[in-house]
């Protein structure tokens, strides 16, 4: 029956949109999805734009305040943040023990931050850029499902600035400021920013007697210089750095949303990176374009693993207590040299554009875990090294046909060792592409088909309890194809993006678990990934913006998917008589939507509405337990004048109860006899505020 749901929904979206039909540009967007920088009309890639005014229209903070406006992306919490992110069904949830690769890459201005979320603040950021599908020939191992990429605002030859306050429900403060202009005028520019970010959180400790157990206390700054040595040559110096300490008590025995813990945890990052790139046009047929960039990581992430409080529940029930800290140092190091063709370099009689490129990457994972129940902390460092050739041609056959096709080549090593004398060295030969057509049907239409090919590099467990062969496991292989077309219609007013895609996944890695019983009652987790299954990811992704006139907007996504695991052959999974064989995969709701509408009383105030809301999903491939579809409704509203702009804001506004995170496969209540239950991490409630800005 919901296979046959999703094809009637399929079908209906088609026809309504086929009846549409290509693309110039309502706005000059400007998106890097590719080697070269396009318009958003122009690309044929599947992506969404979220500017900057749609950040300030949701009171954003951070990207999972305005992640869901994207169709078939979907986060998983289990922190003080959405650390983990899912696109078109396809990505992780989670992290404690074993290390883990990323399917869906987050870049922060080229820097690579794909393990950790909790970095993606978006005080000055200027663009964010979703883009599904895999990214193969581009980005390599971190872009099997697509990539998350934020953009700063960039300096300027004029001088300006912004100062930013905001206040909200919850005890929430944040207060920012930016400034940006010539250092020397047309030679050196620059811009820098400080945000700071505080919030009581949402969750109340009835124990403690506390509401800030689950607080939200982040800074952020950025500075960029950009240094324009000559006509020919621009070299961008960039710096990030996070101070991020945040709280994480999320979890209750009866799913209230008041936490019990005698023991909050924390989840908290220390991050100093920067990058150094430059852009150098050797002469009229070629440019070289570095970039080099590091990171440096301390983070902490930790909880009350029972919920509870010492003396809650009696004796004869046996009630135990434990804590788990998991501190983590992550460096990365990486540089790329790419060469591409300028107008005198094209090859093949003057139609073809190309670029060739090295990519070289250098990572490492050093963790120690304090757990209750260990005689010793746990000790592990897990370094990776990935060395990739890349490619590209495009090629105009005629003024309508352009053929596209690109190929990387990845040298993948791993070298893992613990304090349980587990040691794991690894090395794969990876490789990925594309091959693409755009048509211009008229100047008005551009359809597009590709077939591109993803992969996501093995890795390692970590659980010396488990046999030798689940120590490690290998590549998965992800084959997308997908057709689509870009229109605009009345005059350019109504403009729409459309995209249909099958994806067929091998040796797909899936997170499984050894659930083991102590003599208490309460119960331990052996996690470890493997190549257990095979799937295949189809659906629809839509966005439709429309200006009406010059007082009202609609704009609307909707994502279709079926992602369904085709085979499944995890041995513990067996073992307690799970098949998930034609069932959905973890994370990936059938349907997500958004509709908005902005409308402009006057040159000066402009009010927005917006409906979001996503189709039910399964927790984890482990168990059954589900998130329940919901719905929830934004608004804002806007008043500018001169260089000042205040926004009324609210997110949830009809305050939905839905959940973020969840597990069912185990008990953690003494009072019932730890009997198995469900145990789901709430989403943000009614949350609104006020921000006020001023620009100079």
């Amino acid at each position: 029956m919901q296979q046959n749901t999703f094809t009637i929904s399929l079908s209906a979206s088609l026809l309504v949109l086929s009846a549409l039909t290509h693309a110039k540009e309502l706005d000059p967007i400007t998106i890097t999805a590719d080697f070269r920088s396009s318009t958003l009309g122009d690309s044929t890639a599947s992506v969404s734009i979220l500017t900057e005014d749609e950040l300030e229209k949701r009171g954003a903070t951070h990207i999972e305040d305005v992640l869901n406006t994207a169709p078939n992306v979907n986060m998983s919490s289990g922190a003080s943040r959405a650390h983990y992110f899912q696109i078109r069904g396809i990505g992780e949830r989670s992290q404690f023990v074993t290390p883990v690769n990323p399917s869906v890459g987050l870049f922060i201005d080229g820097i690579d931050f794909s393990r950790s979320g909790g970095s993606a603040t978006t005080f000055d950021i200027n663009q964010v850029d979703v883009i599904r599908g895999p990214q193969g020939t581009k980005y390599g191992a971190s872009a099997l499902a697509g990539i998350i990429n934020l953009q700063s605002n960039q300096p300027t030859n004029t001088r300006e600035g912004k100062i930013e306050v905001t206040v909200g429900n919850y005890g929430k403060k944040a207060l920012g400021i930016a400034v940006g202009g010539p250092l020397i005028k047309n030679t050196l520019l620059g811009r820098f920013s400080l945000h700071s970010n505080q919030s009581d959180g949402t969750v109340s400790n009835t124990f403690l007697k506390r509401k800030d157990t689950n607080n939200q206390d982040e800074l952020t700054a950025r500075g960029h210089l950009k240094w324009l040595a000559s006509d020919d040559l621009t070299v961008d110096l960039k710096y990030l750095h996070l101070d991020i300490d945040n709280g994480y008590d999320a979890f209750t025995l009866d799913n209230t949303g008041k936490t019990q813990s005698d023991e909050p945890g924390k989840d908290t990052q220390n991050t100093n990176a920067f990058s150094i790139e430059s852009n150098w046009d050797i002469n009229s047929a070629a440019t070289l374009q570095t970039n080099t960039s590091y990171s440096e990581s301390d983070l902490e992430y930790s909880y009350d693993e029972d919920w509870s409080y010492v003396g809650q529940f009696s004796d004869d029930l046996y009630p135990y207590s434990s804590f788990d800290r998991y501190d983590r140092d992550r460096k990365s190091t990486t540089f790329e040299a790419k060469l591409l063709s300028n107008d005198d370099g094209r090859i093949f009689n003057n139609k073809t554009d190309w670029v060739i490129g090295i990519h070289h990457a250098k990572k490492s994972e050093d963790l120690v875990r304090k757990y209750t129940y260990l005689e010793t902390d746990f000790n592990s460092k897990y370094d990776t090294k990935s060395t990739a050739f890349f490619g590209q041609l495009d090629t105009q056959v005629n003024t309508k046909l352009k053929v596209t096709s690109g190929l990387r080549v990845e040298q993948w090593d791993t070298d893992y060792s613990d304090s349980n004398k587990n040691n794991v060295d690894t090395d794969e030969l990876l490789y990925g592409g594309k091959l693409g057509l755009e048509y211009e049907l008229t100047a008005d239409h551009l359809s597009h088909a590709t077939i591109s090919r993803g992969y996501k590099a093995g890795g390692v467990n970590t659980d010396g309890t488990l046999p030798k062969s689940l120590l490690d496991y290998g590549t998965e292989y992800l084959w997308n194809f997908e057709v689509g077309v870009n229109s605009f219609f009345l005059e350019d007013k109504l403009s729409t993006r459309l995209s249909v895609f099958y994806a067929k996944r091998k040796d797909q890695q899936v997170k499984s678990s050894i659930v083991t019983h102590r003599d208490d009652g309460s119960s331990e987790f052996t996690g470890y990934f493997g190549n257990a299954a095979s799937g295949h990811n189809l659906g629809l992704e839509a966005e439709i913006n429309w200006k009406i006139n010059s007082k009202l907007t609609l704009s609307s996504s909707i994502g279709l998917l079926e992602a369904k695991f085709d085979e499944y052959n995890d041995p513990e999974s067996a073992k307690n008589g799970v098949d998930l064989a034609k069932r959905d995969q973890a994370h990936a709701p059938n349907y997500q939507y958004d509709f908005g509408a902005d409308y402009a009383f006057s040159e000066n105030l402009t009010a927005g509405i917006n409906l979001q809301g996503k189709d039910s999903f399964y927790f984890s491939d482990r168990h059954d337990a589900k998130a329940k579809s919901y719905n929830l409704l934004n608004a804002s509203i806007t008043h500018k004048k001169k260089n000042w702009s205040t926004t009324l804001w609210g997110r949830n506004l009809l305050d939905k109860d839905y959940d973020v995170r969840g597990f069912g496969s185990f008990g953690n209540n003494p009072g019932n006899g730890y009997v198995t239950e469900t145990y789901t991490q709430k989403g943000e409630p009614r949350t609104f505020g006020l921000t006020v800005s001023y620009d100079f």
